[in-house]
């Protein structure tokens, strides 16, 4: 059972492992990890060895949250985060979403969304419009979007105390939990960028090779118990 246990944390890891390597090119993925914990628990009946057992279970799935590298696009809605941060999105149910994805774009509304249609929040948690017959569009680190000198909107940029309680919904979207406070982040904004997955996928090819042998070794001990005690009952037999 002990060895059951870790298999079963093997499959899963090799779970996320596969999922982050299959987003290497998802714009603003963050690479995720999982979390291991020991399971301790008392024999039935133990005339020597042990009396614990440990077994091990998965009890969550961590990330890292550090940026990816920043790639040139040229395009002037393009918007990466420099340091931590998430832009703020509005999904057509009205709910708020995060995301490190900065590819905007403008709707026929003028509004400005993300690649998925979602209107992007400014500062103050409305949507942005653009009139692009107004002239170009620059957005200056500070999150300042300006069209014919003036100040038209501010990218809104927000942080978490606790970054690890985001739930994460897929898309690169990212939910906050009831009750958890979205500050304004101080975090400088680059335009013309958008930020890469921080995946390193030969880090993360190692690991699954390290992953895999894992399940191997557990999978021969397993075999060379269940072959012992095959034997065992062979020769209780005979006697």
């Amino acid at each position: 059972m002990i060895g059951l246990s870790r298999q079963l944390t093997l499959r899963r890891q090799m779970d996320v492992l596969a999922n982050n390597i299959a987003n290497a090119n998802t714009p603003g993925f963050q690479a995720e990890m999982l979390l291991l914990e020991a399971n301790p628990a008392n024999r039935a009946r133990s005339d020597d060895g042990p009396q614990r057992l440990q077994y091990v279970e998965d009890w969550g799935v961590g990330r890292d949250f550090r940026p990816g590298e920043l790639e040139f696009t040229g395009r002037p809605l393009d918007t990466a985060i420099e340091g931590d941060g998430f832009f703020a999105v509005e999904t057509e149910n009205g709910d708020l979403r995060y995301t490190r994805d900065g590819r905007f774009q403008t709707n026929a509304e003028g509004l400005l969304v993300s690649t998925s249609g979602a209107p992007v929040l400014d500062d103050g948690g409305a949507p942005i419009l653009i009139d692009i017959a107004q002239g170009p569009v620059e957005i200056r680190s500070t999150g300042a979007i300006i069209q014919n000198g003036a100040e038209i909107a501010r990218l809104g940029v927000y942080s978490f105390e606790e970054r690890g309680a985001l739930q994460k919904l897929g898309n690169g979207l990212y939910a906050a939990p009831d009750g958890m406070q979205a500050d304004l982040s101080d975090a400088s904004v680059r335009q013309g960028y958008f930020e890469q997955s921080n995946t390193q996928p030969v880090v993360e090819l190692t690991r699954m090779i390290e992953t895999m042998r894992a399940y191997e070794s557990v999978s021969r001990v397993l075999s060379q118990g269940e072959e012992l005690s095959r034997r065992a009952i062979e020769r209780l037999g005979r006697v």
